[in-house]
């Protein structure tokens, strides 16, 4: 038997069971036939990103590797932009002798 997947709207309401309607972890667990860990880590991903945990097949890996993705080309954008402000520089003081 692999390893099972659950989509975001099935997470989100197990979350939203613990956190809403003041169930306990192990009753949703319980309830649900998930693993008690799988939902603490759920609650957790959905503290610390909210109602956009859960991207793509609901999967924070994904998200991450999207903020890492979006960081590497401002990166790039602002090294850009240093280089275009180094050579203006530049150009100014050639200029004012």
């Amino acid at each position: 038997m692999g390893r099972r997947s659950y989509d975001r709207q099935f997470k989100m309401a197990a979350v939203k069971l613990v956190l809403e309607d003041n169930m306990s972890v192990a009753e949703v667990a319980k309830e649900l036939s998930i693993h008690y860990n799988s939902l603490y880590r759920w609650i957790g991903e959905y503290e610390e990103y909210e109602e956009s945990a859960f991207p793509g097949h609901g999967s924070t890996l994904y998200n991450s590797q999207y903020e890492i993705k979006k960081l590497k080309r401002e990166n790039e954008d602002l090294r850009a932009e240093l280089e275009l402000l180094k050579k203006f520089r530049a150009f100014l003081k050639k200029k004012n002798v």
